[in-house]
């Protein structure tokens, strides 16, 4: 799995995601909020599956 998510684009997902989290767990926007967990986990792992499918990739070549 090579590295195709990074810098700002890597904190918005980690951010996004937890602030979807946490809205779920205290119950605003219901179990949907739990989602969240999909951009943090690709903001973790700097890898988006969908990147490769349509092309992109925000991680300078190693």
């Amino acid at each position: 799995m090579q590295c195709n998510v990074a810098g700002i684009d890597r904190t918005l997902r980690i951010a996004i995601g937890a602030l979807l989290v946490v809205l779920a767990i205290i119950g605003v926007i219901g179990n949907w909020g739990w989602i969240g967990l999909l951009p943090i986990a690709t903001g973790v792992f700097r890898f988006c599956p969908a990147y490769p499918l349509l092309g992109i990739k925000t991680c300078k070549n190693d």
